[in-house]
C-alpha cells in the first residue's frame, strides 16, 4: 500500500500549512501581547488587592478591611467587599488600556501622518526636470 492512498500526503500538507500559520510574525506578536497582557493584569490585580483596597479599608469601617465586608443571610455570607475589589481592579485596567490604545496610539498615528514621506528618486528627478524647464522659459 502506498502512503498517498492512506491520505498521508494530505496530512503532511496540513502539517506544513499549520507550521506556516504558527510561525508567521503576526501570530508570534499576538502570543507575546497576550502574555504581556496577562502579566500586566496580575500587576494591576496586586496593586488593587495590596495597596488601593487596604487604604480604602482603613478609611471605611470593617474589621479586616474590604475583605470583611459581608452580608449575612441566614447561615450564608455574601462577600460584597471582594466584588468591589474586582470592580476597582477592572476599572483601573480598563482605564490604563484606554490610555494606551486610544491616547498613546492616536498620538503615534498622528506623528506618522504629519511627517511626509521622503521623495523617491523618480520624484526628485521629475522635480529637477520641472525646475530646468521653468529656467529655460525664463
Amino acid at each position: 500500500m502506498e502512503l498517498k492512498s492512506l491520505g498521508a500526503g494530505r496530512a503532511l500538507t496540513l502539517l506544513d500549512e499549520f507550521k506556516n500559520f504558527a510561525l508567521k510574525g503576526n501570530v508570534i506578536d499576538l502570543a507575546v501581547g497576550v502574555i504581556i497582557g496577562a502579566a500586566f493584569g496580575k500587576i494591576v490585580d496586586s496593586l488593587v488587592k495590596h495597596l488601593i483596597m487596604p487604604f480604602v479599608g482603613l478609611l471605611l469601617p470593617g474589621e479586616s478591611g474590604y475583605l470583611g465586608w459581608k452580608v449575612v443571610v441566614g447561615a450564608k455570607e455574601v462577600p460584597y467587599g471582594l466584588f468591589i475589589g474586582e470592580v476597582v481592579n477592572f476599572v483601573i485596567l480598563a482605564f490604563v488600556l484606554y490610555l494606551f490604545i486610544v491616547k498613546f496610539l492616536s498620538l503615534v498615528m498622528k506623528a506618522k501622518e504629519t511627517a511626509p514621506p521622503a521623495p523617491t528618486k523618480e520624484e526628485t528627478l521629475l522635480a529637477e526636470i520641472r525646475d530646468l524647464l521653468k529656467a529655460q522659459r525664463a
